[in-house]
């Protein structure tokens, strides 16, 4: 059993030293996994590092702490290891890990290649590859220079990961639809938990609108703001009005308003962001006084908002990211991406309609049991999905997550 956990970590066997009580997972779902959980651990430590509450207790509680800072070269109160440019710098390392995988990648179409078992394992080792790399980042010279160049390359990756985050989310909602609407063929109970689903969806973007509205505009002023919330909202409505036109009912049956709910919300949280990273502006008043204006009261000094960003954007990137590395595996999902969709005879509604039913794994797929957790090899035949790509969103992603975290500048 030791000889086979390190072989999990260090080799090419798949990851399964879980307990046995754990549901079977196919290879190609725990790889992904694996990779997530990497990403989540370096997303996890530039919160920290973003954190003045943290800064704050390290100098209080940990003893020669000034001593510490001054002998790893981090400034007297370890500065260059905690704020924007230390979370710039990790991204770098994590960012630079994920691209040199999906050069790493290209054009992999048989599981059993060489490189493929090095995407599929060594994960101790690739481990202590990305730790190397993010603390390298610390190391490069004219640091000036270089953060000023990278965070424009990342906000240019943050806008693409924006993209595929839209595709997802359409996809995810898709399915629902899809499935929801099967079930209503034969119990009418599906009808009325899709048309609620969709009410609470665009509740709570007309909820947002209004509040955004509220908080971030004044009867003076504030033309960028009223412009931003006014334009954004009106496209809210336009893809509404759309997706329940004759013509894409049509093409696209199970097109509906879950779709364009689901991406109202996602398009209130984008213009929140933007709001709240935003500078604020200045007016004088009566007093000839500067008075910040175009931003809530409760978030003037205390960074409340952009805070609220922050937990926001990473709730959602988690979400996408295990939804992405725990459903696109399955013979139906990659069908769906190519524009097969399944019937409504063959679908099957469930409330957990993400969860994939056992019967859906090939019958030929390879299982294989080594004391741990039950892999079901379904890559025998090929690839079931690319690598390079699967890299090269994790690479946007990276940058997407320095540009939230850091509140885009």
């Amino acid at each position: 059993c030791l000889t086979f956990q390190l072989a999990c970590c260090c080799g090419t066997a798949a990851c399964s030293l879980c307990c046995k009580c754990c549901p079977k997972i196919k290879q190609s779902t725990s790889t992904r996994f694996m990779y997530a959980l990497y990403f989540i651990l370096v997303t996890i430590i530039c919160c920290v590092m973003m954190s003045t509450t943290v800064a704050n207790e390290m100098k209080t509680h940990i003893p020669f702490y000034k001593q510490m800072c001054k002998g790893i070269q981090a400034g007297e109160m370890c500065e260059k290891l905690v704020g924007y440019s230390a979370v710039y710098k990790v991204c770098f390392g994590m960012a630079c890990f994920f691209f040199l995988f999906f050069l790493f990648t290209i054009k992999i179409n048989n599981s059993k290649s060489c490189r493929a078992y090095v995407h599929n394992g060594f994960w101790l080792i690739k481990l202590i590859v990305l730790a190397a790399m993010c603390s390298g980042a610390f190391f490069i010279p004219d640091q000036d220079t270089f953060l000023n160049a990278w965070r424009y390359v990342g906000a240019a990756g943050g806008f693409l990961f924006i993209a595929i985050q839209l595709i997802l989310l359409v996809e995810f909602a898709h399915k629902w639809n899809k499935n929801w609407t099967a079930g209503a063929n034969h119990k009418q109970v599906w009808n009325g938990l899709l048309a609620l689903v969709t009410l609470i969806l665009y509740s709570i973007a007309v909820a947002a609108l209004v509040l955004m509205a509220l908080f971030y505009t004044r009867p003076e002023g504030c033309t960028y703001n009223k412009v931003l919330i006014g334009v954004n909202g009106g496209l809210c409505l336009f893809v509404s009005l759309v997706a329940i036109s004759p013509c894409v009912q049509n093409r696209q049956p199970h097109s509906g308003l879950l779709q364009s709910g689901v991406i109202s919300c996602y398009v209130m949280y984008l213009t929140f962001s933007a709001l709240s990273s935003k500078p604020p502006e200045t007016i004088l008043d009566e007093n000839n006084r500067n008075i910040t204006i175009c931003v809530p009261e409760f978030s003037q000094g205390l960074h409340r908002d952009e805070n609220l960003v922050t937990g926001l954007g990473t709730t959602i990137l988690f979400g996408c990211i295990l939804y992405s590395c725990l459903t696109s595996t399955t013979r139906a999902s990659s069908e769906a991406l190519r524009g097969i969709y399944a019937t409504a005879e063959t679908e099957v509604a469930r409330c957990c309609f993400c969860c994939v039913p056992d019967g859906d794994a090939d019958a030929e797929d390879h299982v294989e049991k080594r004391g741990g957790q039950t892999v079901v090899y379904d890559e025998k035949k090929g690839t079931v999905y690319s690598y390079a790509y699967f890299h090269f969103v994790f690479f946007l992603a990276s940058l997407y997550v320095m540009m939230t975290v850091t509140h885009w500048f």
